[in-house]
């Protein structure tokens, strides 16, 4: 499902995946290291993984045809239009912790997934 947002002159199609602000905060601070300020955070999924889907995200310069974009204080997060109907209420998490470091990705729509996490049905 997608969700048309409408500013002045331009309708503009966004998806439902959420980024929290810690998650954004670390895009941030990942971007500033770089040095870039041209990259936007892409979340996807493609077959794979052992439950039959897998999860990508990674920072990407250019927009497609069809991506799906939504504003996080200044961090642009782009979800194709193939993958937002499995994205669908997605919360994009980072966490620091002993026992785990590193973007989380909470998926409502996940029947099952994985062990190690990294792939859903």
């Amino acid at each position: 499902m997608s969700v048309e947002t409408t500013t002045a002159h331009t309708t503009e199609k966004t998806h439902g995946v959420e980024l929290t602000e810690v998650a954004a905060t670390k895009v941030k601070s990942l971007l500033e290291q770089e040095g870039r300020d041209d990259l936007r955070l892409r979340v996807g999924v493609q077959p794979g993984g052992c439950s039959g889907l897998i999860y990508q995200l990674y920072f990407d310069e250019r927009t497609l045809d069809g991506d799906l974009v939504r504003d996080f204080g200044g961090v642009e997060v782009v979800v194709d239009r193939m993958s937002s109907p499995y994205l669908e209420g997605a919360t994009i998490d980072f966490a620091d912790t002993i026992e785990k470091q590193g973007f989380t990705i909470d998926n409502p729509n996940a029947g099952s997934s994985c062990a190690c996490g990294d792939s859903f049905s």
